[in-house]
C-alpha cells in the first residue's frame, strides 16, 4: 500500500514538471517558426521574381517528373 502511494506521488511530481517544460519549450518553438515562415516567404518572393515560378511550384514539377519517370516511365516503355 505504502508502495502504491509512493510510486503515484512521484508520478504526479515527475509528470508535473516534464508538462511544465513541454510548455516552456512549446513557446520558443513558436517564435522560430514564425521566423523560419519569414525567411520561407522571402526566398519564395525571390524565386518568383526571378523564374515566374514560385518554391512549391518547382518541387512540384521536379517531383511529378521524378515520379513519371521512375514508375509510368517503366511500366509504358515496353
Amino acid at each position: 500500500m505504502i508502495r502504491m502511494i509512493l510510486l503515484l506521488s512521484m508520478l504526479m511530481v515527475l509528470t508535473g514538471c516534464s508538462s511544465f517544460s513541454m510548455l516552456l519549450s512549446g513557446g520558443s518553438f513558436a517564435v522560430s517558426q514564425n521566423t523560419y515562415a519569414k525567411l520561407y516567404n522571402a526566398a519564395d518572393m525571390l524565386t518568383m521574381m526571378g523564374t515566374q515560378k514560385g518554391i512549391k511550384t518547382h518541387a512540384y514539377e521536379k517531383g511529378k517528373k521524378y515520379i513519371y519517370d521512375n514508375t509510368v516511365g517503366l511500366i509504358y516503355e515496353h
